[in-house]
């Protein structure tokens, strides 16, 4: 039945996001992006960045389905955690439309969905297998406090890497696959049937907004995304002893550390932590490694620049998915990838700055072009 769900939702998404774009001319004074000169924007005419739309349609569209064919307890579940993610979905889309960043509102929002996830489900951080810290965990308030910094941090550090075509929804999707299968084999129902299910969703929009960009994910489709992978991570931790708490940590590095880092840079740079610049790693990437017709003033290059950045980060972030799906249950193999992980992201970051990356990661414009050129 897994695969039924991944088809809805990939078939719901993929219809949604094509009416989007084809009707794009009669919604685009509320939908589009037409802001071309801010910080990250590549594209020069006006996109929907209502893809969240698409994913939650997805998502409500499944809902009948596990009413058929599941036990009560598996769509009710699914149910509630639809639930708790519409006041982050709307408090994004808010933000998608009105163009403008509601931060005040958007916490708020995120707070909501938090509390209702807890209040309907009990999803909430009970350990982090550190033994002198998780005695706190069984003070009910200091779980509900760390849940929602958590998961909080998580919805924001998945909007903070959206910064290229098919870049958060694909790191999503790694992280969702993983999720499905570490669930099916410690056979947590529940958590499979909801990954495969957000799985699908991304899928049926990666059709449209990677390579072309056609639609962006836009803050309410980052924020789903987000509150998706934190909820059931923690979920698949409390509902199984055997999965270590370091899986759900290590599965979500990217993400987590690049913001952490993010906001390390600025606050040393006496930057406000809330402000975009232009020095994230995505972007580096972008600027340094990726060689695609530098300095090209042809939209079709900047374009193919935006999208083959994202398969770097696709793989970069891979590197701590892996071990972890590897070592969902071990501990110590789990810590170590993280510290590796960490290191690796640090010494690629200076690398890049300092301009000594390894040229065999610089991706060049084809060269059989420039052979013909000069024949």
């Amino acid at each position: 039945m897994s695969l039924l769900y991944l088809f809805v939702a990939l078939a719901v998404s993929f219809g949604v996001c094509l009416l989007l774009v084809r009707f794009s001319h009669k919604h685009d004074h509320l939908t589009a992006d037409d802001k071309f000169t801010e910080t990250q924007k590549f594209h020069d005419t006006p996109v929907p960045r209502v893809g969240g739309l698409a994913l939650f349609s997805a998502l409500l569209a499944v809902q009948p389905f596990l009413l058929l064919f599941e036990d009560r307890a598996l769509a009710h579940a699914s149910a509630f955690a639809l639930l708790a993610a519409t006041p982050i979905f709307l408090g994004g889309l808010l933000e998608d439309i009105l163009k403008i960043g509601l931060v005040k509102t958007r916490l708020v929002a995120m707070v909501i969905g938090v509390t209702v996830m807890v209040a309907l489900l009990n999803w909430r951080v009970v350990r982090i297998d550190l033994p002198w810290i998780d005695a706190y965990f069984s003070i009910y308030a200091i779980s509900v406090a760390v849940t929602l910094v958590a998961v909080v941090g998580v919805i924001n550090a998945m909007n903070l890497i959206d910064g290229y075509n098919g870049l958060a929804c694909a790191v999503g999707m790694i992280i969702l696959a993983s999720l499905a299968y570490i669930g099916l084999k410690v056979g947590d129902r529940q958590v499979s049937v909801m990954a495969v299910a957000l799985l699908g969703a991304c899928a049926g929009f990666m059709f449209w907004n990677w390579p072309r960009g056609l639609i962006f994910l836009g803050d309410g489709g980052a924020y789903t995304i987000g509150f998706g992978v934190a909820g059931l991570a923690i979920a698949l931790v409390i509902r199984n002893p055997a999965v270590s708490a370091w899986y759900a940590l290590v599965l979500m590095l990217y993400p987590i550390f690049e913001t952490i880092f993010t906001i390390n840079r600025r606050l040393h740079r006496k930057d406000h932590p809330g402000l975009p610049d232009a020095a994230h790693l995505h972007q580096l990437v972008y600027k340094r490694m990726m060689r695609w017709a530098v300095g090209s003033a042809r939209s079709a290059d900047r374009k193919m620049r935006n999208s083959m950045t994202s398969p770097y980060l696709w793989l970069f972030s891979s590197l701590s998915v892996i071990p972890a799906s590897i070592w969902w249950n071990n501990q110590i193999a789990l810590q170590w990838s993280a510290l590796i992980f960490v290191m690796g992201y640090l010494w690629l970051y200076r690398s890049i700055t300092r301009f000594k990356t390894p040229k065999w990661l610089i991706y060049r414009k084809v060269r059989r072009m420039d052979r013909k050129l000069r024949k």
